[in-house]
């Protein structure tokens, strides 16, 4: 019954027609996957005659297959599931097609919706926001208060806090990815950006040799000596752990996926302790980063006018609910965020929409991905001792310069 009535709440909020071809769809595999083919499912009991088929592969398979379809223009894919950092790349290229102004809606968060305009933040709508993801701050406020700590605000407190906690000697202070690539820059750019500095500058050039880039820098590398041993090689699994079984008080980077089962009794020993907000900021206000996962049309697809139906009703408020109690996918709407049977399963759902509402973006180049696996190599080598923060930046700021396109 409950899912019944979310249907009909979408179908109030989407018009649909009838697909007089097949619609193919490209996706993620896992809990994307998942979510996306319980989609189809509740789309098609409304729509009768939809013929959907869904492809299903990993990010890295995923890109390789619409950058091949669309620069080919084979029309292969009539939605594509597309990584926000893929954006800059496809519509540089006009492989996307615009999406009509009555998909546009004030209830969704506007950062990430604003992620999926071109050529600016005030342009056409070219993709549609399905997860919120957002990196966001933990901290155990049991051990807080047994130490007279306040909540951070700033990443020097992060510091202070992590070494009167690790003085202990009964847990870290705090626990980060450590592995080189994605994983490391991930943990970094919050830091980078709470310190004013950034990876590329408003005109694209690399702006890495920066005294807020080496003070931002210096501060992630100081984290390790509060860290557990072997952090170097920490990645998602190992963060997890150590904030589910109360071995390290805080995570400077934990994702909507991580979080839920702090609070599960089965598998935490830290349930009710921990608090989850946007990263803190040494200067100015707290950025967080935005990780958006968007729906789109190639412009190549045959099914224009079938796919934006499909994804407005994707994305429409009711089919959101069910993602995000069902399948733990962050929603995109406020109003999913705001609702109580939500915030109920998710207490820190009001923390995660504003941050979200914040949130930053990635570099807005085209080639983000070679850009971002640079910078992680430097970052680890400086992490593991073999140079200087000022020496990771400068060779790190070389490096990019001859690379990054814009």
């Amino acid at each position: 019954m409950f899912k019944q009535t979310l249907v009909a709440t979408a179908l109030i909020s989407a018009s649909f027609s009838s697909l007089a071809s097949e619609l193919v769809i490209a996706g993620r595999d896992s809990s994307y996957g998942q979510a996306l083919q319980h989609i189809i499912t509740e789309y098609k009991k409304v729509n009768t005659d939809a013929n959907i088929t869904l492809v299903q592969r990993p990010s890295s398979g995923l890109y390789e297959s619409i950058v091949l379809s669309m620069r080919e223009k084979t029309g292969n894919y009539d939605v594509v599931l597309i990584d926000d950092t893929w954006a800059t790349e496809f519509l540089t290229n006009k492989w996307l097609a615009p999406l009509s102004k009555n998909i546009e809606d004030p209830d969704f968060v506007k950062a990430p919706f604003d992620l999926g305009r071109y050529p600016s933040a005030t342009g056409d709508a070219y993709a549609i926001p399905m997860v919120g993801n957002v990196a966001m701050f933990a901290w155990n406020k049991t051990v807080f208060d047994k130490h007279n700590l306040s909540k951070p605000q700033t990443w020097t407190d992060v510091l202070t806090a992590a070494e009167k906690i690790d003085a202990d000697k009964d847990k870290s202070g705090l626990v980060f990815r450590g592995v080189k690539g994605n994983p490391i820059v991930t943990g970094f750019l919050p830091i980078l950006w709470g310190y004013g500095a950034d990876v590329v500058n408003s005109k694209g050039k690399a702006a890495l040799n920066t005294p807020e880039a080496k003070q931002a820098l210096e501060t992630f590398l100081a984290m390790k000596q509060y860290a557990p041993r072997g952090v170097d090689v920490y990645n998602a699994d190992e963060v997890r752990d150590s904030l589910q079984k109360g071995t390290a008080a805080m995570a400077i980077e934990v994702w909507p996926a991580w979080v839920p089962n702090l609070d599960n009794p089965e598998l935490s020993m830290v349930v009710d302790d921990m608090e989850i907000m946007a990263p803190p900021a040494e200067v100015g206000s707290p950025s967080p980063m935005l990780g958006i996962w968007q729906l789109s049309v190639p412009a190549d697809s045959n099914n224009k006018q079938a796919a934006e139906d499909f994804i407005k009703f994707a994305t429409s408020p009711a089919i959101q609910k069910t993602l995000a109690l069902d399948y733990g996918i962050p929603p995109t709407r406020e109003s999913v965020y705001l609702d109580s049977a939500v915030t109920a399963k998710y207490r820190w759902y009001p923390q995660q929409v504003e941050a979200l509402k914040t949130g930053k973006a990635r570099p807005r180049i085209q080639n983000w991905a070679e850009v971002e696996s640079i910078l992680g190599d430097f970052l680890q080598m400086a992490m593991m001792g073999q140079m200087t923060a000022e020496q990771a930046l400068n060779q790190a700021q070389r490096r990019i310069s001859r690379t990054i396109k814009v």
